[in-house]
């Protein structure tokens, strides 16, 4: 366990706030490690609780073959020599913390033109305006930059160069209107923010979501088809208990405490805060801190991994609190009873159903995806008519911004709406002066 004069060291020289919960992911990697002490008496004599025949007679015991060398063990130099271990492990861990904390690193990519805005949302332009226009929906809970993390991690500013346009829907910070709003008010937002770049350019954009910006896409895309010329929707959630049944226990569990209803008819419900949000990302890999910091902590000073891990931490930590009534209809509708796979997600008193989406249609799944099951992701492709299918061979961020995203992601899809965009029409879009936007 970390001593105090480590702790004070980690409260008086961070720059950072992460990794956030930065007290749970301490907890975890304690009680986890150190935990290993207590069990170990029962694993040596071959008969831990959890690998009882009647709990699970398929099981194989991982520790069979250790048996032997364990039941031979000096039960004080073992308990050392775990004890060891187990400091080594979180020392790494608290090593790496302060390594990123005090990093001085920071996201410095040139600011894109807004060219829409309302509320606290607003319209990136990448440019060339007289490229086919591409709006890209991200999800409501991370920071749209993710989609602009950093010199060679931006799928946004790779796509200005493959000949089209890209337009970044930022969701911003949900202000006194948007802590008011349900889902069915962003899509409608969205849906404004379609219709425009549709005005505006002459014609009907490409329309991209990236995880749950990929539901608030596809519902928009059915409200106003017109105002879309094809779909590309990367690791989307469709069917929520399809190979994640223990995300979708866990959120039932926990969401009624969550996300309660109004205590008055004219107030909403209170936002979700951020790091409740990061609560549950850290649900789907409790290790996750003690495996990426100790991991970080021996990374080369300078060099590349390090600046795409830094650039990635900062992006996760940076979340956006949910809005009440959103966070109700996702937890308690999306997750709790499953809606949208059962044609039950309704918007504006509509079904939201991907069958009637007869445009061209691209499904997106990462190959290693922890946040959004592969096999939840990939209904879709048996319900959207006219879908096509990428395999992406990297996690759900990853696909987006890791070293192989490129080849993985970037330029097959690059392809792929190029050959479904629609041309703007002569006249109506000017090739944008200023600086050149680089991936």
């Amino acid at each position: 366990m970390p001593d105090r004069p480590m702790q004070a060291a980690i409260q008086q020289q961070a720059v950072r706030s992460g990794p956030r919960p930065l007290p749970l992911h301490l907890a975890t990697a304690n009680l986890i490690l150190l935990s290993s002490l207590a069990v170990w008496p029962s694993v040596r004599r071959g008969s831990p609780p959890w690998n009882l025949p009647w709990l699970n007679p398929a099981a194989q015991d991982p520790l069979a073959s250790l048996a032997p060398h364990l039941a031979a063990a000096d039960p004080g130099e073992f308990t050392a020599a775990l004890m060891r271990a187990s400091i080594t492990r979180l020392t790494a861990m608290t090593g790496g913390m302060l390594r990123y904390r005090r990093h001085e690193g920071r996201r410095a990519l040139p600011e894109p033109p807004e060219i829409w805005r309302e509320g606290g949302s607003r319209l990136l332009d990448y440019g060339p305006a007289d490229a086919p226009p591409l709006l890209m929906v991200p999800s409501l809970v991370n920071r749209a930059y993710v989609l602009d993390l950093a010199e060679g991690q931006s799928l946004a500013r790779y796509l200005a160069g493959q000949n089209l346009r890209p337009l970044l829907l930022d969701w911003g910070e949900p202000g006194d209107a948007e802590l008011r709003f349900d889902l069915d008010a962003y899509i409608a937002r969205l849906n404004r923010a379609l219709n425009h770049v549709r005005q505006s350019s002459g014609c009907a954009p490409l329309l991209l979501g990236y995880c749950m910006g990929g539901n608030l896409a596809l519902a928009a895309a059915l409200r106003s088809p017109e105002d879309v010329a094809a779909l590309a929707l990367l690791a989307t959630p469709w069917d929520f208990h399809a190979g994640g049944a223990h995300q979708a226990a866990l959120v039932q569990a926990l969401a009624p405490n969550l996300v309660p209803p109004p205590v008055k008819d004219d107030e909403p419900p209170p936002a979700l805060d951020v790091d409740v949000l990061q609560g549950f990302f850290w649900a789907l890999d409790p290790l996750s801190a003690l495996k990426k910091f100790s991991m970080f902590v021996g990374m080369p000073e300078g060099g590349e991994g390090e600046r795409r891990f830094v650039a990635m931490e900062d992006w996760i930590n940076d979340g956006v609190k949910l809005a009440g009534p959103t966070a109700r209809q996702c937890l308690l509708g999306w997750y709790g009873e499953n809606t949208p796979p059962q044609g039950r997600w309704m918007v504006d008193g509509r079904a939201v159903r991907p069958q009637d989406w007869t445009k061209p249609a691209l499904v997106v799944l990462p190959e290693r995806d922890k946040l959004v099951p592969k096999e939840g992701a990939a209904v879709l492709l048996a319900q959207l008519p006219a879908a096509e299918r990428l395999d992406a061979p990297s996690g759900h961020v990853g696909m987006v911004v890791g070293p192989r995203a490129e080849a993985g992601l970037w330029q097959p899809l690059a392809d792929w709406l190029q050959q479904r965009s629609q041309p703007v029409p002569k006249g109506r879009g000017r090739r944008r002066h200023g600086t050149k936007v680089r991936a």
